[in-house]
């Protein structure tokens, strides 16, 4: 049975990364809180660099770009779709 996942709040994060920053080694908060050391890594690159653990504070503009041209692509089709639709109902008239 996979092991559940876990979440943790802002301020949990915050703990973990102060901790790291005050010169606790990595491994062993991981250990001590039975954290995944990728998760851990990803926290202190957060709160290093945008000092947000939000996923959206943390996207590139790339990555920004990219979502919204993924909406707008969307948008399009659909209108693409109703305009489709109209000039069939108004070819059979």
């Amino acid at each position: 049975m996979p092991k559940q996942r876990r979440t943790f709040t802002a301020d949990f994060k915050r703990q973990m990364v102060q901790l790291y920053e005050n010169g606790k080694p990595r491994a062993s908060i991981a250990r001590e809180y039975e954290l995944s050391p990728s998760a851990l890594d990803l926290w202190i690159k957060q709160a290093q660099t945008s000092g947000s653990f939000s996923e959206k504070d943390n996207r590139t503009a790339e990555e920004n770009e990219l979502i919204a041209l993924r909406k707008r692509v969307q948008r399009l089709e659909m209108e693409n779709d109703i305009l489709k639709q109209a000039a069939l109902i108004m070819g059979r008239k």
